[in-house]
């Protein structure tokens, strides 16, 4: 749908609906639930008033960092990153604010990244539509079902277009069916949740050090800074300098901290710098703000020269925003073991991403069930949270690949996934979890190369994540390409503060077919946390091949207990990975060799 590119206007009398915008910028100001500091309140503000005087598009960091932050006529904006990381929390403090106390607005104010002019956006009856750059070289025909709500141009204005709303309903209809008349959280519900919809809450502390040395709280600072970039790659999380909340709270006591601002956990840490022996000691801690009980510790003793000490913060840095902000890491790890014992009707909507991402460990049915509802609430109730909808992506390939439909077939299992992937894509391009789910689904509809392509994609946009390294490996090593695939693997397992087991499966796989029996059953059994029928399989040939027959056995039944078909018809469940023919040879061989055949009869049974 071709549309015209609203003209700028030089009065805010002229631009549309200006009086609207200007109530809800003052709902959003005084609003509790709004955490923006005041200089980010400031910039706000500064932001929607250029945009009414039609100066959208003139908008500068140049500009931004001297008229909102006080910089003089020298300000380098390479040398003081002030304006983005400003805009940047911003972003975040906005889509907070909608997901919580602003969801019911009829307008709501937004910053799209890669750019400081507000967007205005309409959310009573009216849909605007805009032309999303797609990733390149993606499926013609998986558009996205549902039109995101993102503004034009210079002025930032999205235009009501209400026969693009019909065909947008339409489409959610024909693709999702029918969902719940309406959902709506109760209020009483809403106070318990510690997640808010869009993500957890974390303040970021400058590490102590040496307070004499300037140049050791400059690098204590930057080292805070740089943690945040690092989580702020991974997505779910909002995040807070502790500098910017010196107005707010008094004194520096980090739990204080986190509750005057009601805050999920505070990372804080301390910073040695040895600059005679060449020494850098940094030592981190997480907190949970409400029980107070330490999640985790992480220390980091490196060597450094005066040429490499920026890479080795960095490298420290980029460790603990990993360890922190990857998909099974500490962060989302407490998060999940968080999660209300609630219906699944009032979770929030990060909850349900939370849910979807315990699912995804274990990969079970009776897990994916409930985790796929509670998506298609989310998405239908917040239409701009991206992670919901890259989530939602995965429930809907993994209906096909593990034939868990009501109706229709895996192919349009698979069809429905790339049309949520590409709109989640359409909402941000760089989106980690939206990218891997179209890898997946372009994986198991036989599309390799642009699979592998995509998941390159993905890992570009956060390389800090170990999840995204692991697919890339399982992706090469199932077609085949061992030397490129298991190195990757073994990278994302030693980076993963808990690996799932399928990181472990190629693996033993690739020692199988090399002939180290006993190193594949240890490899394994450790892929056995994920409780799976492949991974038991993978037992049982490793004990089959070392000649333990009880233990084979032992392997085989409850491979026959967890997966009926790998009892059944182990080549066809090997094969719906699209693993190589070669693979799947032998690993039959190798389930023969294990005892399987004696235990057809009884596995048929079941």
């Amino acid at each position: 749908m071709l549309m015209e590119k609203p003209k700028s206007y030089a009065k805010s009398d002229a631009f549309p609906g200006a009086e609207a915008v200007r109530q809800e910028l003052e709902r959003v100001l005084e609003s509790s639930a709004f955490k923006g500091t005041p200089r980010r309140k400031k910039l706000l503000r500064y932001l929607v008033d250029e945009l009414l005087g039609g100066r959208g598009g003139e908008l500068k960091g140049y500009s931004i960092a001297t008229l909102v932050f006080d910089r003089d006529d020298s300000f380098d904006p390479q040398a003081d990153p002030v304006v983005r990381l400003e805009a940047r929390r911003l972003r975040h403090d906005l889509d907070g604010y909608y997901a919580s106390a602003g969801r019911e607005n009829p307008r709501r104010i937004t910053i799209p990244k890669g750019q400081y002019a507000p967007v205005i956006e309409w959310v009573e009856s009216e849909v605007a539509v805009q032309q999303s750059p797609p990733v390149s070289g993606m499926v013609a025909d998986a558009t996205p079902s549902v039109s995101p709500l993102i503004g034009y141009g210079d002025i930032g204005v999205a235009r009501p277009y209400r026969r693009a709303a019909f065909i947008a309903v339409a489409s959610l209809l024909f693709l999702f069916g029918i969902l719940a008349y309406s959902f709506f959280t109760p209020k009483a519900a809403i106070a318990n949740h510690r997640s808010v919809e869009n993500g957890t809450s974390i303040v970021v502390l400058p590490f102590d050090t040496d307070a004499s040395n300037p140049r050791n709280v400059l690098l204590a600072t930057g080292m805070a800074d740089e943690i945040m970039g690092g989580i702020n790659r991974f997505g779910g999380v909002r995040l807070y300098l502790a500098s910017g909340l010196a107005t707010k709270v008094s004194g520096n006591d980090p739990i204080q901290i986190g509750r005057d601002l009601d805050l999920t956990y505070v990372l804080s840490g301390t910073m040695e710098v040895d600059e005679p022996g060449g020494m850098l000691r940094v030592t981190t801690r997480l907190v949970d703000v409400k029980t107070q009980r330490i999640l985790w510790i992480g220390s980091y003793d490196r060597e450094y020269s005066a040429n490499s000490f920026r890479a080795v913060q960095l490298e420290i840095a980029n460790s603990i925003a990993s360890a922190l902000g990857q998909p099974y890491g500490v962060l989302r790890t407490a998060d999940i073991n968080n999660l209300s014992n609630s219906a699944t009707t009032t979770m929030s909507s990060y909850e349900c991403v939370l849910q979807a991402y315990a699912y995804r460990r274990l990969l079970t049915q009776a897990l994916h069930a409930p985790a796929l509802s509670c998506l298609e609430r989310a998405v239908k109730r917040d239409p701009n949270y991206v992670d919901a909808w890259g989530m939602l992506a995965w429930l809907y390939m993994d209906e096909g690949r593990f034939g868990w439909l009501k109706i229709g077939t895996k192919e349009d299992a698979y069809r429905r996934a790339m049309s949520t992937a590409q709109h989640a894509l359409a909402l941000d391009r760089n989106n980690v979890a939206a990218l891997k789910a179209l890898s997946s689904t372009l994986h198991y509809m036989g599309d390799f190369a642009e699979s592998l392509r995509v998941q390159r994609l993905a890992y570009a946009a956060n390389p800090n994540d170990p999840d995204t390294l692991a697919q890339l490996g399982w992706r090469l090593a199932v077609r085949g390409n061992f030397k490129e695939g298991i190195p990757i693997l073994n990278e994302a397992i030693e980076r993963s503060v808990n690996p799932p087991g399928w990181y472990y499966h190629l693996i033993a796989i690739d020692q199988y077919l090399n002939g180290r029996y006993a190193e594949m059953c240890e490899t394994a059994r450790r892929s056995t946390s994920d409780g799976s029928g492949m991974s038991w399989s993978f037992v049982a040939i490793a004990e089959g091949a070392l000649g333990q027959t009880v233990a084979a056995h032992q392997a085989l039944a409850r491979m026959a207990e967890k997966s009926p078909l790998l009892a059944r018809d182990p080549a066809s469940a090997y094969r719906r990975h699209q693993a190589i023919d070669s693979i799947v040879h032998a690993l039959v061989a190798g389930l023969h060799k294990a005892g399987w055949n004696d235990r057809i009869a009884s596995a048929d049974s079941m």
